[in-house]
């Protein structure tokens, strides 16, 4: 038995021909209505995709956006899993101290979070 031959590709013909019979047009020749209800549900997964992936993530990179701007010398930051004190604020990096006489250049955007100067950090859980 050959594979491929022209019986097979006969076969073949024959089990497509339910599919291709239902995806042709309707009475009259016209298809449109299944074009506008295969946009309709693509618009609507592309909604929900936007809504549930697009705006949050806009939304946490504002706030992100928003919290390395406002660093400020005297703030006390975690950035790595080190906690230090800004030092100095440049345009791109920032002094940070985070010992006696030790004292790191780090870029902004390591900046995970700024702590409250009185809190304790037990329990705190660092999401990026």
């Amino acid at each position: 038995m050959r594979v491929g031959g022209k019986g097979e590709v006969g076969r073949m013909k024959m089990l497509w021909m339910p599919v291709l019979a239902q995806a042709g047009t309707g009475p009259g020749g016209a298809s449109g209505g299944s074009m506008v209800v295969i946009v309709g549900y693509m618009a609507i997964i592309f909604a929900i995709f936007y809504f549930m992936v697009i705006l949050p993530q806009r939304r946490r990179d504002k706030e992100r956006k928003k919290l390395i701007e406002s660093v400020k010398t005297g703030d006390r930051i975690l950035f790595g899993g080190i906690l230090g004190t800004v030092a100095n604020v440049k345009e791109f990096t920032l002094i940070v101290k985070v010992a006696d006489n030790v004292k790191m250049e780090i870029i902004r955007g390591a900046v995970q979070r700024v702590v409250e100067k009185d809190s304790a950090l037990a329990g705190v859980e660092v999401t990026q």
